[in-house]
Parts: C-alpha cells; sequence; structure tokens
C-alpha cells in the first residue's frame, strides 16, 4: 500500500510537470504567433511602399537607413523563422498533451486500483 502511495505521488508530480511544461510551451507559442502577426504587418507595410522609399532600421537609439531589399529580405527569413519556430513548438506540445494523457491514466487506474484494495477491506 505504500509503494501504491509513493508511486501515486511520483505519477502525479510527472502529470504536474508535464502540465507545467505544457503551458510553457504554450506561451512561447503565443509569443511566436504575436512575432508572426507584427512581422506579416512589417510586410504589408513594404508592399505599400513606394519603390524610392526611405527604409529605416532601429539599431539601439539610432535609426540606420537601410536597403529596401535587405529589409524585404530580413524580414521573409524572420518569418520563416517563426513558422518552423512554431511548427516545433506545436509537435513538443502535441507530444507533452500525449505523455500527459498517458500519465492521468495511469494516475487513475492506480488510484482506482488502491480505492478497488480498501472497499473490500471496509
Amino acid at each position: 500500500m505504500a509503494d501504491d502511495q509513493k508511486h501515486l505521488q511520483a505519477l502525479s508530480d510527472d502529470y504536474q510537470k508535464l502540465q507545467n511544461d505544457l503551458q510553457s510551451n504554450i506561451d512561447a507559442r503565443q509569443k511566436l504567433e504575436s512575432q508572426q502577426q507584427e512581422n506579416k504587418g512589417v510586410q504589408k507595410e513594404f508592399a505599400k511602399l513606394a519603390e524610392d522609399a526611405n527604409i529605416y532600421k532601429l539599431i539601439g537609439p539610432v535609426l540606420l537607413k537601410q536597403d529596401r531589399a535587405e529589409a524585404v529580405l530580413a524580414v521573409d527569413a524572420r518569418l520563416e523563422y517563426i513558422e518552423k519556430e512554431i511548427q516545433r513548438v506545436e509537435k513538443q506540445i502535441t507530444d507533452i498533451q500525449e505523455e500527459s494523457d498517458k500519465k492521468r491514466m495511469a494516475v487513475y487506474q492506480l488510484q482506482t486500483k488502491m480505492q478497488q484494495r480498501v472497499e473490500p477491506a471496509a
């Protein structure tokens, strides 16, 4: 019985850790999606600009003039990177959810087993 209690506690701790990891990954995905939307907005603004418009980049406290093609490439590359990161994080979320479901079922089964042992004794 004591072993079951220890095992149940270990399973519960693992489940809680998985839930914390899941929340961290969800937060990371939300941050990436926010960055993605911001960069898509920049991309749309670039599309509206005239070919000879000046583009400036904020580097520290200084605005530096930047070549249009270089700026467009940088935003496109950033968007591509963000999309790959979102896919990576979503895979992690899926994996953690599957593992979490397995732990939850293991906790449930162990609790049921422990309860069945107690009931005949009562």
